[in-house]
């Protein structure tokens, strides 16, 4: 029989993990390692590399290797143009289109490297079952909006994999943490991976897992602790050279490598030595301490406790309420984070489980829940960001409000602002706010013909549809005519 699997799809690892006699485990070969590093490299033959093999050439082939790619998920240009510049690899795409990165001899998009990802995850969980593997759960973090939910959708597609459900990646941890310990109360989950940072505060009771509120950054995570650790290192190396150091793609795959090593060494040592080789030579070397990471990242560490308050308050709750703060995510390792983090909630925060293995886990026992297998949990998830339409004057009109419960669906009426008036135009919007302009398009379409009248005599009923996804259905209906027009969202940066 076909099975259904959990799958993390991470920033930097992914792994795939199934519920086998009752219990959630992480599946790979015998022989493998649990996680598969989220890079691709193209070879001159064309031929593609996924996982540990990839990532042992970044620093070879830095030009032809992907790493990071599910930052672009679902984005355009415009969203990742500071981003893109300090990438060694080759990129393309119009603003308002998706972006392409070149691996090897191919120009591919983000979903389609994140297709070869979930193609090896599914080839690990089919050898480690012995069976088929058609259908999965896939997480994203909380905070992801509707079109880099579709463009995990479309990966998944790609992959061969019916995608039963996008999963928010703290929930999922919840879920996993909430199962093995039998706890009951009020959590907070805090993520922070590779890419992305999101916490969601989630009630436990009677099997229920209900999130109350979730915020987060979608624009933090441990590769930018590695970018700013890498610029200091970069900075140190320029004074100390009488030449001016290229940024060339093999020094920017240096920096990060060197910068990363340095993190994880000073994760359980108090001091390491930083080796920094370019342009043919030892360009730096020094003793790194754990003080002086600590005040490099600790502006970006204090910048995620801000989406906490704010999640605390849309729940209605104050630090002291949380029962209990689950970490969540590799960058949850490092000391200074626990350790502001533990000051923020006034508790120690758990690190019992593996912060790289939970959300898979936890993926896996909502396949299971999905696939029928068990009836005494419940899972009531809630979308980040509010969605809308533009109303005339360039306003913005909030149809489901943010941490609304999905799935769900609302109606409300709008009218013309205009005598005679043939077509309506529908503007669908995601974002907080109340001007238009300053949310995030997600689509555009017109309604009609409606039948002319005086302004304001119209009655348009739009209807907004939220999937348990996080996925928008949006219909709009002229009410004297009957002229409908219904579609599903799909973001200009997606997927044909």
């Amino acid at each position: 029989m076909p099975r259904v699997v959990g799958i993390d799809l991470g920033t930097t690892n992914s792994l795939v993990a199934a519920v086998i006699d009752g219990r959630a485990q992480i599946l790979h070969p015998e022989g493998a390692s649990s996680m598969v590093p989220s890079v691709v490299s193209g070879r001159p033959d064309g031929t593609l590399v996924i996982g540990d093999r990839a990532r042992e050439e970044v620093g070879q082939f830095p030009q032809d290797t992907i790493f990071s790619a599910k930052r672009f998920m679902g984005r355009d240009r415009a969203d990742v143009a500071d981003l893109l510049e300090k990438l060694p690899y080759e990129t393309m795409g119009k603003a308002g289109g998706q972006i392409r990165l070149r691996v090897g001899k191919q120009w591919m998009t983000p979903p389609q490297i994140s297709a070869e990802i979930l193609r090896t995850l599914k080839r690990h969980a089919e050898d480690a079952l012995d069976s088929l593997v058609e259908q999965a759960v896939i997480t994203v973090p909380a905070y992801f909006n509707d079109g880099q939910r579709q463009a995990t959708r479309d990966a998944g597609q790609l992959a061969g994999l019916e995608v039963l459900r996008i999963l928010n990646e703290p929930t999922a941890a919840c879920l996993a943490y909430g199962l093995q310990e039998k706890r009951e109360g009020t959590f907070a989950v805090y993520d922070l991976g590779g890419g992305t940072f999101d916490i969601s505060i989630l009630r436990v009771e009677g099997g229920v897992f209900e999130v109350l509120a979730t915020n987060g950054d979608t624009e933090l995570g441990g590769d930018d602790l590695d970018r700013l650790i890498g610029e200091k290192f970069f900075e140190e190396a320029c004074r100390n050279h009488p030449k001016p150091l290229p940024r060339t793609p093999e020094m920017m795959a240096m920096l990060r490598h060197v910068s990363e090593e340095a993190k994880i060494a000073l994760t359980h040592e108090k001091e390491t030595t930083v080796r920094l080789y370019g342009c043919e030579q030892l360009l730096l070397e020094r003793t790194l301490t754990r003080v002086e990471l600590e005040e490099w990242i600790r502006p970006l560490i204090a910048r995620t406790l801000e989406p906490c308050r704010k999640a605390l308050e849309d729940a209605d709750l104050l630090a002291e309420e949380i029962d209990e703060v689950i970490m969540v995510g590799g960058s949850t390792r490092v000391p200074l984070v626990r350790k502001m983090v533990g000051e923020y909630f006034e508790c120690e925060p758990h690190v019992e489980l593996n912060p790289d293995e939970v959300v898979a886990l936890g993926a896996a026992v909502q396949a299971d829940i999905l696939a029928g297998n068990r009836r005494d949990l419940l899972l009531l998830d809630v979308t980040p960001l509010s969605l809308g339409i533009e109303t005339y004057g360039g306003g913005y009109s909030r149809m489901i409000p943010r941490n609304a419960t999905v799935p769900c669906s609302v109606t409300d009426l709008y009218t013309t602002f205009v005598d005679n008036q043939s077509h309506v135009d529908v503007h669908v919007l995601q974002g907080e706010h109340e001007i238009a302009a300053r949310n995030r398009s997600l689509a555009r379409f017109k309604l009609g013909p409606i039948a002319p009248m005086p302004a304001g005599f119209a009655r348009i009923e739009v209807i907004f549809t939220l999937d348990a996804d996080g996925i928008l259905k949006v219909s709009a209906k002229d009410q004297r005519t009957g002229t409908a027009q219904a579609f599903d969202v799909k973001p200009p940066s997606g997927m044909t």
